[in-house]
C-alpha cells in the first residue's frame, strides 16, 4: 500500500512538472507578440554571439567592448539596409493597394477561365461545377480583404514612426544588456532560485541555447541568402522589362515563406510560375523557374556546411506547431510555434526518446 502511494504521488509530480513546461511554453507563445522588442533581442544576441566569443578571444578584449564593436557594426548594417527597404516598401505597398482592384480583377479573369464552361474543370459533375462557381465570389472577396488588410497593416507599421522608433529603441537596449551583462544574467538567475532548481535550469539552458542559436544561425543565413538571389533577380527582371512590378514585397514574401519549417521558396515561385505561363507570358514563367533553380542550387551547397545536425523532429510535429502558433498569435506564431517545439525537444529529449507515457507512468525514482 505504501508503495501504491509513493507510486502515485511521483506520478502526479511527474505530470505536474510536465503541465507546468507546456504552460509556460504556452505563455511565452501568448507574450512572444507583447515583449516582440525583447524576443527580438534575443534572437539577435543568440546570431552574434560567436562573433563576440570570436573576438574576445583572438584580441583579448573583454565581453562588453567585443559587443559594442559587434552590435555597431551590426546596426550600422541593419540600419542602412532597414532605411532602404522601408522606403522602398512603403512605395511598393501603396502602388500595390493602389492597383489591387486591377490585380484582383487579373485574378477573377484567370479564375473564371479555369472554371468556366471551357474550363479545365468542365467534366466534373454539374453539382461540384455549380458549388465552385458559387463560391468563386466568397474566395475572390476573402483573399482581397486579407491581402489588402496585409498590405494596410504593412503600410501603418511603417507609418507609425513612434512605435517603431520604440521598438527599435528597446530591443536595442535589451540587446546591449544581454550581450555585455550576459554573466551578471546568468548570476542573477542562479541567485534567486534553488540550488535544484539551478543545475537544471543551467544545464537545459546551456543545450537549449547551443542547439537554437545554432539552428537561428543556419537558418536566417540560409533565408537572407535566398531573398537576396531572389531580390536580384526580381530586380533584374524587372530592368529588362518582364512584368515584376514589386521586387521587393515578392522578395519578402519568398523569403518569408522560407523562413517556414517545411514550406520553401517554391511554394510561392512554382505557383506564380505556372499562373504566368497560363496567363501566356512564358518567358517570365521560365525566368521565375531559372530563378528558383539558381536559389535551390545555393542552398543544397551551403546547407550542409551550415547545418551540422538535424533538429530530429519530424514534419508532422513541426506543422503541428506552426498551426498552434498561427491560432494563437497570428502569422507570426508560424515561426515562433517550431521554435518552441525545438525547446521542448531539448528540455524533455529523454523522456520523448524513451515514450513520454512510459516515462511519465512507469515505477521508479528517475524523471
Amino acid at each position: 500500500m505504501v508503495s501504491d502511494i509513493n507510486y502515485w504521488s511521483i506520478v502526479t509530480k511527474r505530470i505536474v512538472v510536465f503541465a507546468l513546461t507546456l504552460i509556460i511554453l504556452f505563455l511565452a507563445i501568448k507574450f512572444s507578440c507583447f515583449y516582440m522588442p525583447f524576443l527580438i533581442a534575443f534572437i539577435l544576441a543568440l546570431l552574434i554571439e560567436p562573433a563576440i566569443k570570436a573576438l574576445m578571444k583572438k584580441f583579448k578584449w573583454t565581453r562588453q567592448v567585443s559587443s559594442i564593436f559587434v552590435m555597431a557594426i551590426s546596426i550600422t548594417l541593419i540600419v542602412g539596409i532597414v532605411g532602404w527597404g522601408t522606403t522602398t516598401l512603403f512605395n511598393e505597398t501603396n502602388k500595390l493597394l493602389q492597383g489591387s482592384d486591377q490585380y484582383f480583377d487579373k485574378a477573377k479573369n484567370l479564375l473564371d477561365n479555369f472554371i468556366g464552361d471551357d474550363g479545365i474543370i468542365e467534366r466534373l459533375p454539374d453539382e461540384i461545377k455549380n458549388a465552385i462557381k458559387s463560391s468563386e465570389a466568397d474566395l475572390i472577396h476573402t483573399l482581397s480583404d486579407w491581402i489588402t488588410t496585409t498590405l494596410k497593416g504593412i503600410k501603418d507599421w511603417i507609418t507609425t514612426l513612434p512605435n517603431l522608433l520604440m521598438t527599435v529603441f528597446f530591443s536595442l537596449m535589451a540587446l546591449y544588456f544581454m550581450c555585455t551583462d550576459k554573466i551578471y544574467m546568468i548570476d542573477q538567475v542562479e541567485h534567486h532560485l534553488p540550488d535544484v532548481w539551478t543545475k537544471k535550469l543551467v544545464s537545459h539552458l546551456r543545450e537549449i541555447t547551443k542547439s537554437l542559436g545554432h539552428y537561428l544561425r543556419a537558418e536566417a543565413t540560409l533565408i537572407v541568402i535566398s531573398f537576396i538571389i531572389s531580390l536580384i533577380g526580381l530586380t533584374i527582371f524587372k530592368f529588362v522589362g518582364l512584368n515584376v512590378p514589386f521586387p521587393l514585397l515578392s522578395a519578402i514574401g519568398i523569403g518569408f515563406v522560407d523562413a517556414l519549417p517545411i514550406l520553401g521558396s517554391s511554394t510561392i515561385m512554382i505557383p506564380w510560375a505556372i499562373i504566368e505561363a497560363i496567363n501566356g507570358d512564358i518567358v517570365l514563367g521560365v525566368a521565375i523557374i531559372i530563378l528558383l533553380a539558381i536559389m535551390a542550387i545555393v542552398r543544397n551547397i551551403i546547407e550542409p556546411k551550415l547545418v551540422s545536425k538535424h533538429i530530429g523532429i519530424h514534419p508532422v510535429f513541426t506543422l503541428i506547431a506552426m498551426y498552434t502558433g498561427y491560432k494563437l498569435i497570428g502569422v507570426m506564431g508560424m515561426i515562433i510555434g517550431p521554435i518552441l517545439l525545438i525547446i521542448l525537444k531539448e528540455i524533455y529529449g529523454p523522456l520523448i526518446e524513451k515514450g513520454v507515457f512510459r516515462s511519465l507512468f512507469e515505477r521508479g525514482e528517475n524523471v
